[in-house]
């Protein structure tokens, strides 16, 4: 079973990451590339797991964090 994909809002910090960022900031723009790369293989991700079981971690989150 595929996991979803829900960031923490507020870990241990009153502003979110979104917050911290300019909105000229490079890695918005990278943010926007990687989500838009991640979002077409989607589908692909989505026939490789299985509907019974445990969630897993979602392989968006798991290519994100090797970057």
């Amino acid at each position: 079973m595929r996991g979803l994909n829900t960031p923490p809002h507020a870990m241990f910090s009153y502003f979110s990451p979104e917050d911290r960022l300019s909105a000229a900031h490079p890695l918005r723009a990278m943010k926007a590339s990687a989500d838009a790369a991640l979002a077409e293989v989607s589908g692909t991700f989505e026939a490789m797991y299985g509907r019974l079981g445990r969630p897993s971690i979602p392989p968006k989150r798991l290519l994100k964090v090797q970057s």
